[in-house]
């Protein structure tokens, strides 16, 4: 088969490829950190701080995860080398063409991990907590925080990652007033961080009787879920707690209990609400949560030591820098204002189709950096 022929160069660009993984992800001192931290797991007294080792066992985890999926790759194209070479000699057309599926599925496979090789960042390997607000305009921009949390609970589905609701707040007519959603799954703030900022919406409104074209706004905050691994010291008598009655969607999230809990942190004005759970206790853990990511992020944007210096900060949404721009009419694009890659299936986007904008942020990231 001729197509073996041309495979073979494929699989030899694929080798250079998982070479330069390797340089990447250091796999050499991946594997050294995976002895000490099982040289750790013998130690007196390691089981007795929890904490402690909870910590370690999870980043053992997290490191053996990675280690697994790159031998697993480098495994399955020593293989797939092995086979194309022995098909070239004695053709097999059936086995033949699964090689070449296999070289393709591989290929993707290595695209991926690729990606992840650009998740350098402090808290990229956390879950996601993403927050959508309107703009002003009512129920138009109402009706688009809507499309975009559909737009992100496909991507997630799609790409494997679990999305749990945290708390939400319908609109008066239509559409959401505000939603928050956790993203769970490894490097799932990795991939979503670049989704912070402003989303820009044209289109034909269907909630103008004369059909005329609108622009609408929203706002997408994107912070990671905070672990046990980072220390975050908040004086309790900073916060001020409020207890609620749930509310969501055609009124079947409704407890009848006040089992939602609101947290304020006083000294910096933040807010934040969970309703997922039916128990008070579990809502409160959960917002707690919430508040350390905001303040864990404000703390680090304003450069301060301690969560006391943060007093008195105000925190505004900038309407007008959006970050991306999906128009509906009166042609059909979706561009990325600080890459400039664009799409004009914004059917496809709109249903979860933005892996094209996460690798073009991330790699556009990665060269700003090394500049």
């Amino acid at each position: 088969m001729l197509e073996l022929e041309e495979n073979k160069y494929i699989l030899l660009n694929l080798k250079e490829r998982i070479n330069s993984i390797a340089d990447a992800l250091n796999i050499v001192q991946i594997e050294k950190e995976i002895k000490d931290l099982e040289v750790k797991t013998t130690e007196d007294n390691f089981w007795n701080d929890k904490q402690n080792s909870s910590v370690v066992l999870t980043k053992m985890k997290r490191l053996q995860n990675k280690l697994d999926k790159f031998k697993k790759i480098k495994a399955e194209h020593e293989n797939l080398v092995e086979l194309n070479e022995l098909l070239i000699l004695d053709e097999e057309e059936e086995l033949g063409k699964e090689v070449l599926k296999n070289t393709k599925k591989l290929e993707d496979e290595i695209k991926r991990f690729e990606l992840e090789t650009l998740l350098s960042g402090k808290y990229d390997k956390n879950n996601a907590i993403i927050t959508l607000h309107p703009g002003a305009g009512g129920t138009e921009s109402q009706d688009w925080v809507e499309m975009l949390y559909r737009m992100y609970c496909r991507w997630a589905v799609a790409n494997e990652f679990e999305v749990q609701e945290l708390d939400y707040l319908e609109g008066d007519e239509a559409g959401i007033k505000s939603v928050t959603f956790l993203v769970k799954g490894e490097n799932a703030y990795g991939y979503l961080k670049g989704e912070m900022g402003v989303h820009r919406l044209v289109r034909i409104s269907p909630f103008d009787a004369g059909g005329r074209r609108h622009t609408s706004f929203a706002s997408a905050e994107v912070l990671p879920e905070i672990t046990e691994e980072v220390k975050l010291d908040i004086n309790p008598d900073d916060i001020k707690m409020d207890v609620y009655r749930a509310s969501g969607a055609g009124g079947q999230k409704i407890n009848k209990t006040s089992s939602a809990v609101r947290l304020t942190h006083i000294p910096t004005g933040i807010v934040v609400a969970c309703q997922t759970e039916r128990s008070q206790t579990q809502n409160r853990e959960i917002a707690m949560t919430m508040l350390k990511s905001k303040l864990l992020e404000l703390k680090e944007k304003e450069q301060k030591d301690t969560i006391e210096d943060l007093k008195g900060v105000q925190r505004e949404i900038a309407w007008g820098s959006q970050i991306r721009s999906y128009v509906f009419c009166p042609y059909t694009l979706v561009k990325d204002h600080r890459t400039n890659y664009e799409v004009g299936n914004v059917e496809a986007v709109m249903n979860g189709e933005l892996n094209g904008f996460i690798e073009s942020y991330l790699k556009n990231n990665a060269i700003n950096k090394n500049n």
